[in-house]
This record gives C-alpha cells, structure tokens and sequence, in this order.
C-alpha cells in the first residue's frame, strides 16, 4: 500500500464499515463519506447496500461477518479496490430479554456469533492489511451492556463483555505495530431495527424500550462520534468512549417523562 504521507491526508482515508444497511452502520457509512473518506459498506442484505451505493463514496460488498469464506472474499475485493486504513466493526445486535435461567440457547449462539466472532473474523483477515499500512485503525462498536449487566440482558451482556474483553487485548497486542484501537461503548440508541430484533419483531414492545425518554440517543449521534475518532491525529488514541444519553444516567437508572 502506498506509505507516502500525503496519503494519510482526510481526502485519501479508507475505512470498512461493517452492520452498515441500516441503524449506526449506514449512519457512519454517510457521515465519513461527507468527510471525504472512501467507504467500503458491509452488510448481508444487498438491497440495502444499494441504496446506501448511491452516496458518493460509498462501495457495497455483501458479506455475512459470521462466514470465514464470504470475509475472505470480501478482504480480496477491498484489496483490489486499494485497501483501507479503518476497519469499523458496528455489526452485532441482541435477541429475546429472557433471564438467564431461561434463555434460549439458539438466541446466545447467535449473539456470540455475531457480536464476538463476526468481530474477530474480520479483524483478522484485516489486520495484515493495516499493518502494512503503518497507520491502522480499528474501532469496535461494543455496548454499556458490555461493563454493566442487567436483568433480562445475560445473553446480551455475555457477549458484549466478550468484544470489550477481546479489544482490550488487540490494544495491548496491536501497539508496537501501530494499530489504533478505539472501543465505543453506546447506551440506549433509538434505531429502526435494534429494539424491534431484540423483541422479535414485536413494534408495540420496542416503541416502549424508548417511551417517555427526552431525547435518546440516535444512529446519527454514535456516528459523529465514530467519525471523530478515527479523524483524530493518529498518534491520539481514544481507547473507550462510553456514550449514553442524559435521560439515562446509568445502566438501570432512565429518566422518562409523561
């Protein structure tokens, strides 16, 4: 890749963002690309990557981070494209509140799956890329749940303590190659699909996760706040930025009003 420092400059970033058809994913997709960064937008679904390709800047590659052949792909078409400096890893989601006595064992399967492995499975096939690069960022979108627990959140948590878990160590392990690694640790984000998959599909119920909440926080708000990390002079490392609305003031503590 090209070490000439005039490419570091803003206009020439490249990052992968990864849970990118919908929620914080597209946000962050959008709001690097009017930054002028280049934008490689990884989702499962095809028609919302198409959607998301109208935006200049932003090129789509269908991808399930979960399957190590469909990352493998995905890290050959990035290459050929001109490769990245930032991979974003924002896939991930929760599914069912039941306590952990009752949990459905398909349900954590998934969140380890998605949350933890998805994770890993693409800074892996990544990370010689950034490290070649010189100057590689890697920013984990994690979860509150991921240093807090709550009821009805085992699943959830247990996955999320994971990711947190797993970035920790990639910090410790990526920085005498010069690899930057940023968690961000959002709290209650108001989004179109987060509640809604959680509670299977259940609208009524996840309208009410947010009911009475002054402003939550949106997919918007996480993805200034992405942006301006990886933005950052290089050598700065916001290693955690935990981020929850002020309505929120702790993990069981939410202020609703009416």
């Amino acid at each position: 890749m090209n070490h000439d420092p005039a490419s570091h400059s803003p206009a020439a970033r490249r990052a992968l963002v990864t849970g990118a058809s919908s929620g914080i994913g597209a946000a962050t997709a959008q709001r690097l690309t009017s930054e002028g960064w280049q934008v490689f937008a990884v989702a499962r679904r095809a028609e919302r990557l198409e959607h998301l390709a109208e935006h200049e800047g932003i090129i789509p590659v269908v991808c399930d981070v979960t399957d190590t052949e469909q990352v493998a792909q995905a890290v050959q078409q990035v290459a050929e494209a001109g490769g990245i400096d930032t991979l974003i890893n924002n896939a991930g989601g929760a599914l069912g509140v039941d306590p952990v006595a009752e949990g459905r064992q398909e349900d954590w399967r998934w969140m380890f799956e998605v949350n933890v492995m998805g994770t890993l499975n693409m800074i892996q096939a990544f990370l010689p890329m950034l490290r070649e690069h010189g100057e590689g960022t890697i920013l984990n979108v994690t979860s509150t749940a991921g240093i807090v627990s709550y009821e009805g959140g085992g699943g959830y948590n247990a996955a999320k303590f994971g990711q947190h878990g797993l970035t920790g160590a990639l910090r410790l392990e990526e920085a005498e190659h010069n690899v930057r690694v940023v968690e961000v640790l959002p709290g209650m984000v108001k989004t179109d699909e987060f509640s809604a998959k959680r509670l299977r599909g259940d609208a009524a119920a996840a309208e009410k996760v947010y009911a009475g909440v002054d402003k939550p926080l949106l997919a918007e708000d996480i993805a200034e706040i992405i942006t301006h990390a990886v933005t950052l002079p290089h050598h700065v490392n916001l290693d955690q930025i935990v981020v929850r609305p002020v309505a929120q003031a702790a993990q069981h503590k939410v202020i609703r009003r009416g």
